[in-house]
């Protein structure tokens, strides 16, 4: 069983900053792609940001030159190092990895169970 455990959200002022870390454990053949989604209340989940397994990163417009996301590899972690936080950027913040249980099956999504950024003054 493969599970997607984040870290670092909360409450913050506009303007201030947050780092969320999103760790995988359990058993699994290999991670490709690692991100980050987010979601508001009668809204669908947006991609935020997403890295590669080589450090290729894409980000949503709204959240470029503000955001970044990086992994490390060894520890099977994403990060997602949030600054210049608006208020428009409170929602639930999701982790996501395509993981691959073994070298025969074909990969899938996995989910962590978010985690809750709110910016507010």
């Amino acid at each position: 069983q493969v599970q997607l455990v984040e870290s670092g959200g909360g409450l913050v002022q506009p303007g201030g900053s947050l780092r969320l870390s999103c760790a995988a454990s359990g058993t699994f053949y290999s991670i490709g792609d690692m991100g980050w989604y987010r979601q508001t209340p009668g809204k669908q989940r947006e991609l935020v940001a997403n890295v590669s397994s080589v450090g290729t990163t894409d980000y949503a417009d709204t959240v470029k030159g503000r955001f970044t996301v990086s992994r490390d590899n060894a520890k099977y972690t994403v990060y997602l190092q949030m600054n210049s936080l608006e208020p428009e950027d409170t929602a639930v913040y999701y982790c996501n990895a395509h993981v691959r249980i073994w070298p025969s099956v074909s990969p899938s999504h996995r989910w962590g169970q978010g985690t809750q950024v709110t910016v507010s003054s």
